[in-house]
């Protein structure tokens, strides 16, 4: 890694800064500080990546102790090197400095030292590559589902006793 940058694991970061950071990168996130500081306060580990005192990179962790979820690792695509595809949200696409790199091992070896059996990720097209390269594989069968908590839920039959 180019010793420009400079890496640390906060106990605190600014909501407003993350939440510039974010902007930057044009990924979606809340716009609210008070939910920002509860993200990072539930947070188990937060790696922080700066050039020059600018914040370019995030990296956390979160784990109930026996599980744990390499979260986000997104690093501003200016630093990425010539072959970043995308150039948004901050994906991990080509890390020409080691910068994502090392703060997802810093993230890693901090859940391993927590006693965690297992790390998980979400990789997105593109980070699929970066992701193996730091030892995760591909889980047969998984298929990714989310739900946005504003949409109604919906039931599909009655639970009784509930």
């Amino acid at each position: 890694m180019s010793s420009e940058f400079q890496m640390e694991a906060p106990s605190r970061i600014d909501p407003d800064e993350l939440r510039s950071f974010y902007a930057r990168q044009g990924y979606e996130t809340t716009h609210s500080a008070e939910k920002l500081g509860r993200m990072m306060k539930n947070t188990f580990c937060f790696v922080t990546a700066r050039k020059d005192g600018q914040l370019v990179g995030i990296a956390r962790g979160v784990t109930d102790g026996v599980r744990g979820l390499l979260v986000e690792c997104k690093l501003d695509p200016g630093w990425q090197g010539p072959a970043c595809v995308t150039k948004k949200d901050g994906r991990i696409e080509h890390d020409e400095h080691g910068v994502a790199k090392q703060m997802a091992l810093r993230v890693i070896e901090a859940l391993k030292a927590a006693g965690v059996e297992r790390v998980d990720v979400l990789a997105y097209g593109t980070e699929v590559d970066f992701c193996e390269e730091l030892g995760f594989r591909r889980a047969p069968g998984v298929v990714p589902l989310q739900m946005d908590i504003g949409e109604p839920v919906k039931a599909t039959a009655e639970v009784s006793g509930v």
